[in-house]
């Protein structure tokens, strides 16, 4: 049986993103163009940006679509017109190397951004700053302090922009009253499509574009609008949002995947557990063991799990996350990220378990735990 594992990487495509989609591509039209056909794209274009914006607390003037995530968060440190930019260490690429110079803002040891540390730095003297910091991060799911980080950005005239990129959909964002000056969202995180996400940009924030030539997007971001992308974007928040009881249901397989694993393998750890975190999202540490062996041992017992961001060269390294958490270069190197989803269903997690700590046992020497149940408890 093959268990997927890996939603904060990609989700399935939701049925109500894929009948969008599919009904957006019946008809022709590109939503710059004056004829019918180009009225009609354009009205589905608004109304996806409309229903986008509500769901995000936002006006639909201030939603900017872009190809995904990654250049959702480019756009916002090269747009905003700051020259100083400050973000946590625990960032995704995205963000650590949109620009050069990103000034890194330690965390805690609970995966939470140091505010003391971030009032320091933003004392020093130098240009007006923005300060990026994740809604929750992808591979511990620590859900980040944001409502104290604006009130100290703002003391010092900075901007804020938060990638919640794995944040919407799974938990309650709401851009007016976060008092975000930017966001990033992505539609593959939350069941829609690859290809398509959206900054959110308040009216404090003169927005120059990275792409341009066509004016497209209020001369934000040029190019044809993905109206495909964008129809299936707008139906898939909707229906994750629809599904109030999925967080809690989700949240209770991966207390179980914890719990079990705890019991059994006492050597494991769980980077993030003591802060809050997505209802979805655990860590796991298995010491002595390297997070590629256990991702390719997992694989081969046919359960998809990941390690640190997923990227384009697929390789694996030690997590930048934890070692930013001072966990120490072990747990850097030996964990793993699990992500739950819609689909997920409580034999998926047990199947984990079960390869799990068969790995576990079979490293037993590495761990220097001498090994731990060979199954998980009934």
């Amino acid at each position: 049986m093959s268990v997927y594992l890996d939603f904060n990487a990609t989700t399935p495509l939701r049925p109500e993103a894929r009948a969008a989609m599919l009904e957006v591509m019946s008809r022709t039209g590109n939503a710059s163009s004056v004829h019918r056909p180009g009225r009609d794209a354009r009205r589905r274009l608004e109304a996806a940006r409309r229903d986008i914006a509500a769901a995000l607390g936002a006006v639909p003037e201030n939603l900017v679509f872009t190809s995904g995530g990654t250049e959702a968060d480019i756009l916002a440190l090269r747009g905003c017109g700051r020259q100083r930019i400050l973000a946590s260490a625990i960032e995704h690429p995205a963000v650590l190397e949109a620009v050069a110079g990103v000034e890194r803002v330690p965390v805690l040891g609970t995966g939470q951004v140091d505010l003391e540390a971030l009032d320091a730095m933003l004392l020093r003297p130098g240009p007006a700053a923005l300060v990026s910091v994740m809604w929750a991060n992808n591979e511990t799911g620590v859900i980040q302090p944001l409502d104290e980080v604006v009130v100290r950005a703002r003391l010092r005239g900075a901007l804020v922009h938060s990638d919640a990129i794995q944040a919407a959909g799974r938990e309650p964002v709401d851009f007016a009253s976060s008092g975000l000056d930017m966001m990033s969202v992505s539609a593959h995180k939350l069941g829609g499509p690859p290809g398509i996400g959206a900054l959110l940009v308040s009216d404090r924030v003169r927005l120059d574009p990275v792409v341009s030539g066509g004016g497209q997007e209020r001369g934000r971001r040029s190019g044809t609008e993905n109206l495909p992308g964008i129809a299936g974007f707008a139906a898939a928040l909707g229906a994750a949002l629809r599904d109030s009881g999925e967080g809690e249901r989700v949240r209770r397989l991966r207390d179980l995947l914890e719990d079990r694993i705890g019991d059994a393998a006492p050597g494991a750890r769980f980077p993030g557990r003591d802060a809050p975190r997505l209802a979805n999202t655990s860590c796991i540490v298995m010491p002595g063991v390297a997070a590629e062996t256990q991702v390719m041992a997992l694989d081969l017992a046919g359960v998809a799990v990941s390690a640190g961001s997923a990227c384009s060269s697929g390789k694996v390294e030690a997590s930048h996350v934890i070692a930013a958490m001072r966990a120490g270069n072990d747990d850097a190197r030996c964990a793993i990220r699990v992500s739950l989803g819609w689909t997920t269903g409580r034999e998926d997690v047990e199947q984990l378990i079960d390869a799990w700590l068969a790995l576990y046992n079979r490293a037993a020497p590495a761990n220097g735990t001498g090994g731990a149940a060979a199954s998980c408890p009934a």
